[in-house]
């Protein structure tokens, strides 16, 4: 598997390897690995998201509004990034997903994903801004989805770069789930853009009369989970069913992924929502969970230091309180496996770090981001 390193990191692999983030620390066995859970950092309100910068440190967003800077010790900077955008922190939304360009060493951009306030309520909005001097510049909205609604729930907001360079977006259905089915409304949808904003040509519903060019797929609920197979490339998504029925599924160009007219969930009065769970011209789930566990981020495992989970997807989950460790062969799930399970946290985002560990953001007034290292 090829990995490419910015010049820094591996002299700053040991360091952060060593870092003194062991406020907690306590041991735990997997089917596969032998770990411990430290305390990397602590004292932060609602994180939402996390991204390593090419010297070590990291970016994490709280969904309140503030954009933080991590030390590669594990220490908060004491003032939130100058610059951010303003946000709606009302309901789900606030300030959400954090992504850094492919090119970010030569032009310093990073993407923000967030709601925003409008004449007809809120939405899901995607700013960019170069990160200079330990502050936000250039600050440009990319993209606003249409049309507002006055629901202050379902905001998706997860981003991802693929190798081509688009810029992926997902955007939940807002709670009004028959919104998820047009084509003409960028709810309940995975948005494929150029880093700049611009739709690119090869899109599946360019130039179709009633369809939003930036729409990659549609019929998705509430996608919170995003991210690219190590080996392969392909993009996986994860997204929140309703009573059960949460989904992990790899979009495809142009495919209708159900929701609401699908599902394996229920409504959360018990009673039955759409057709059932097939349908000719809707694609079916590789995987699913019936109860909820409210998945929230997602991250493959493609470092060095636990050898037995490298290409396993790992998955937050919120309402179950969890970690979820899911076994791939091809495009198929074939084992699952719960961790951290006693530990009775919500978990908002996991990202696999450039030294080999694995971090999980807990989302809470007073929150912690944990840190995977091998048992001693």
């Amino acid at each position: 598997m090829k990995r490419t390193f910015h010049p820094l990191i591996p002299a700053l692999l040991a360091a952060m390897t060593l870092a003194p983030a062991t406020l907690a620390q306590d041991s735990h066995s997997s089917q596969q690995a032998d770990f411990q859970v430290q305390t990397f950092t602590e004292g932060l309100e609602h994180p939402w998201a996390l991204a390593f910068l090419p010297d070590g440190r990291m970016l994490v967003t709280e969904r309140p509004g503030r954009l933080r800077i991590l030390e590669r010790d594990g220490t908060l900077t004491p003032e939130p990034v100058p610059g951010a955008p303003e946000v709606a922190a009302r309901g789900q939304g606030g300030l959400l997903d954090v992504a850094l360009h492919p090119d970010f060493e030569s032009n310093r951009l990073i993407y923000l994903s967030h709601s925003i306030f409008g004449e007809n309520g809120m939405t899901t909005a995607v700013s960019r801004a170069r990160f200079e001097n330990n502050r936000l510049e250039g600050l440009e909205r990319i993209f606003t989805a249409e049309p507002f609604s006055g629901t202050t729930r379902h905001f998706g907001s997860r981003l991802a770069f693929d190798r081509d360079g688009y810029l992926f977006i997902t955007v939940g259905d807002r709670g009004e789930k028959d919104r998820a089915q047009d084509i003409d409304d960028h709810a309940g949808s995975l948005i494929r853009l150029h880093g700049d904003g611009s739709i690119p040509e090869d899109n599946p519903f360019v130039g179709q009369e009633d369809a939003r060019p930036e729409i990659f797929s549609y019929g998705h609920r509430n996608p919170q989970g995003l991210a690219l197979h190590p080996e392969t490339g392909v993009l996986w998504e994860h997204e929140h069913g309703p009573r059960g029925g949460d989904e992990v599924n790899i979009p495809r160009k142009g495919l209708n992924y159900g929701w609401p007219v699908i599902t394996y969930g229920m409504a959360y009065s018990g009673g039955t929502i759409g057709e059932g769970t097939e349908k000719e011209g809707m694609e079916q789930p590789l995987h699913y969970w019936t109860p909820s566990i409210a998945p929230s981020g997602m991250a493959f495992y493609d470092g060095d230091r636990f050898p037995e989970w490298r290409g396993d997807l790992f998955v937050g989950a919120l309402a179950m309180t969890h970690l979820t460790r899911l076994e791939i062969e091809g495009e198929e799930i074939v084992d699952e496996e719960r961790l951290l399970e006693e530990r009775g946290q919500r978990i908002r985002a996991v990202r696999s770090g450039p030294e080999g560990c694995l971090y999980v953001v807990i989302d809470d007034s007073d929150a912690e981001i944990l840190r995977l290292v091998p048992a001693e």
